[in-house]
């Protein structure tokens, strides 16, 4: 499943050439890919917007348009952008969508397992819609670890869990969370909410420096995942643990082990990320709680996006 450093490798990718075009002609050839909206509404929404910017927000990609409207990509498990002169794409039974841009050149959408969602918000929804759904951005310099200690404050939940939950930290997937708790010395079953601080700035550091290898190397590419140009990522030759059950830990040599965690498969080193202690009847002291207040109001428009 893309994660962030996959998503934001291909806004990075798509940014050139999508910015300043238009949409002349848009083809949605899935209606699973708008539903519950009608496909050619959606097409007749898009054509004729002009891309003033490619933007992402944890997973999602959001193509902002000059009319204040936005385009909400989430590519899912399998979705991925293709670029090519006009005509130049190759036949493909999981084209999805194609958009003819301004300067003749076409830009298709493919999905294998048609889980990726398109959703055309109103300038006044796209902001709350997002706010409801995703959390801070992990590499954004306002992202602190008293930040993290406040979205993880009481939480019952396995930190793996925690962090996969898109509110506590915007575009962590199964993969980077399993490689920042190994680089935190963190279970991933640890209980989040007993965690100190220490281990919490560990965390942070350990998520960071996992998302900054996977944009070094373009993302991972387990099967799928492409750039906009067709090239794959290489971060999957420099996990550290994903994926690699029996395989010798980098940093003390004992076999890697695997299990399950927020219903993922999950891996980790059983003598660098010691199992958790027996619960204890109080929580170490860490950073104040955030105060509580209540979330945006939900966008009007319903999507599984």
């Amino acid at each position: 499943m893309p994660e962030l450093p996959e998503v934001e490798t291909v806004r990075r990718r798509l940014a050139p050439v999508v910015a300043g075009r238009r949409f002349e002609a848009v083809e949605i050839a899935d209606a699973r890919l708008t539903r519950p909206y009608d496909p050619r509404l959606v097409e007749a929404e898009l054509t004729g917007e002009q891309v003033t910017q490619l933007d992402r927000r944890g997973k999602y990609l959001i193509f902002r348009f000059d009319s204040g409207r936005g385009l909400l990509v989430h590519l899912r498990m399998t979705g991925s952008f293709r670029h090519a002169p006009g005509d130049g794409l190759p036949d493909d039974p999981y084209q999805r969508a194609v958009v003819r841009l301004d300067d003749g050149s076409d830009v298709a959408y493919r999905d294998v397992h048609r889980f990726g969602t398109w959703l055309v918000l109103e300038p006044e929804e796209l902001e709350p819609y997002l706010a409801t759904r995703v959390g801070r951005e992990p590499l954004e310099a306002g992202f602190t670890a008293r930040r993290l200690a406040e979205r993880l404050h009481n939480r019952r939940a396995p930190i793996k869990a925690a962090l996969l939950d898109q509110r506590t930290l915007a575009g962590m997937g199964n993969i980077y969370v399993d490689e920042a708790l190994w680089r935190a010395r963190i279970h991933p079953l640890r209980p989040a909410g007993e965690l100190d601080d220490a281990e919490i700035r560990r965390i942070h550091r350990g998520a960071r420096q996992a998302l900054e290898a996977g944009l070094a190397r373009q993302g991972a590419t387990l099967r799928d995942y492409r750039t906009p140009d067709g090239a794959a990522g290489a971060m999957q030759d420099e996990f550290k643990v994903y994926g690699r059950t029996g395989e010798p830990c980098d940093r003390c040599g004992t076999a890697i082990e695997k299990t399950r965690a927020g219903g993922r498969g999950t891996w980790y080193c059983p003598h660098c990320q010691p199992a958790p202690a027996p619960a204890t009847t109080g929580r170490p002291k860490t950073y104040a709680a955030a105060s509580s207040s209540s979330a945006p109001a939900r966008s009007r428009r319903q999507s599984s996006v």
